[in-house]
């Protein structure tokens, strides 16, 4: 066994989308130091964020993390237009850069001696959205035509095609690929939960064409049963419209999924995480995943 355990590494990566850099309108306050205790909490090694919106580089500097803001180069690390920034425990190699900046980015991590996995992180279009879509008048193969009926095609078609030569060179750099896809997945809507879905069972295009792609939801993969644990990352109070729409995707034979959780409470509620307790600032949860890399 101690052999085994100097032949691999562990980390924990957390994807979180923080809500207009943490400060949104709604939740009436700055929120950020919030967003900094869960993270800290989480003990998260690499961070994949959403709507930074200029509190990334305060987020990461707090934490003493290093951070990378994916936007053209230059760009102040404070600017509250950029969507998305990756922050790190672990040395930072190249960066990657291809479609919008706004929808995508890339960085190599040095997660050991050695040792380099590629990270993506993601935002897709939310549009076209419904906050019961199985309650539209629409069979399932309607409900996935009305899926790619905005720029979600486009946008996944064309971040998988750039994906093509990191998703072959898996077996000697991983890849991890997190986001927030703002689609619902067809792990989740399944025989099993019909009955939850107007008795719909929904195969959406966008989860497919990333696993089609070879790339594991590693939510899905710890917790196979979406009726005992479904996920829900996204929702507003008082509404019903609770959905899993962001995830922690990986592909690379050399990586072992150990734990994964997703945790969400309403904006403003009490959050109670390792023992502490917070003001959750974010309508977005998040998704947190262990992995274990078996080193070459």
């Amino acid at each position: 066994m101690a052999q085994e355990a100097e032949n691999a590494s562990e980390f924990s990566v957390m994807v979180w989308n923080i809500w207009h850099g943490g400060k949104s309108e709604p939740i009436g306050r700055d929120g950020v130091e919030d967003v900094i205790g869960i993270i800290e909490a989480s003990e998260a090694d690499v961070v994949l964020m959403i709507e930074t919106y200029g509190s990334g580089k305060r987020i990461a500097n707090t934490l003493g993390y290093n951070f990378h803001l994916i936007a053209k180069p230059g760009t102040a690390d404070n600017d509250p237009s950029i969507n998305l920034s990756i922050l790190s425990r672990f040395p930072l190699g190249e960066r990657i850069d291809f479609y919008n900046y706004f929808n995508i980015g890339g960085m190599e991590i040095k997660v050991g001696e050695g040792e380099k996995v590629v990270f993506f992180d993601t935002w897709l279009n939310y549009q076209p959205w419904h906050d019961q879509p199985h309650l539209m008048k629409k069979t399932a193969e309607e409900l996935v035509a009305w899926e790619k009926s905005g720029t979600r095609k486009k946008e996944v078609d064309t971040i998988l095609g750039h994906l093509k030569p990191y998703l072959r060179n898996t077996g000697e750099v991983p890849v991890i690929l997190g986001g927030d896809f703002n689609v619902w997945s067809h792990l989740d809507w399944t025989e099993e939960t019909k009955e939850k879905h107007a008795g719909k069972v929904v195969p959406w295009w966008t989860s497919s064409r990333f696993e089609r792609a070879g790339l594991q939801d590693s939510f899905r993969e710890v917790n196979p049963n979406p009726l005992l644990h479904p996920g829900i990352s996204w929702g507003m109070p008082d509404k019903e419209d609770d959905h899993r729409i962001d995830y922690l995707l990986y592909k690379g034979s050399r990586l072992e999924v150990l734990a994964s959780e997703i945790h969400k409470v309403d904006y403003n509620h009490p959050f109670h995480y390792k023992g502490k307790e917070f003001s959750f600032p974010s309508d977005h949860g998040f998704v947190w995943t262990k992995f274990k890399l078996i080193n070459k």
